[in-house]
């Protein structure tokens, strides 16, 4: 079964630009997403925030290896990243958090597209299985000091039959 996936540690706020969460932390992201940049009437589904992100979408690597590599970059501003969540967070009077951590995996199952290669030829890397996959104790002692959750985003790109 093909398998697209990667990882991404993020950082995200309403009232915290892309810009001044890197001059927070000394670390330049690999990529950065605005969400309604123009502060368009509020979609309580997709509200205007500003997004900083860690990613790691080399292929071949089982998530737990990506999730390595995503917070071995991270690891030296663990304790930066967590005063940033207490200080963007601490104001009570607050009804949604002011600053938002997660550890994002993505995976794409039944993805042709993305694993064949020439001729239709399965990859290399579709030998190793990506399919399994497990958060080690640094991992979790991470999320857990720096507040930040784990979500985990899986889709069947399986074809649908054609209709009749």
């Amino acid at each position: 079964m093909p398998l697209r996936q990667y990882v991404y540690f993020a950082l995200s706020s309403r009232r915290v630009t892309a810009q001044e969460i890197t001059d927070l932390l000394g670390i330049e992201p690999d990529e950065t997403r605005v969400i309604n940049p123009r502060r368009l009437p509020a979609d309580p589904a997709k509200p205007f925030c500003q997004v900083w992100k860690v990613v790691c979408r080399e292929p071949g690597l089982c998530v737990d290896e990506q999730i390595a590599r995503v917070l071995s970059r991270l690891r030296p501003k663990a304790d930066r990243i967590a005063e940033l969540m207490k200080q963007f967070n601490s104001a009570e009077d607050e009804e949604e958090p002011g600053l938002e951590a997660r550890l994002e995996v993505v995976r794409y199952f039944n993805d042709d597209d993305e694993q064949q290669g020439e001729a239709g030829q399965p990859q290399e890397r579709e030998k190793h299985n990506l399919f399994g996959w497990a958060l080690d104790r640094e991992a979790i002692d991470f999320l857990a000091a720096t507040g930040a959750y784990l979500d985990v985003d899986e889709y069947d790109m399986t074809p649908a039959p054609p209709s009749d």
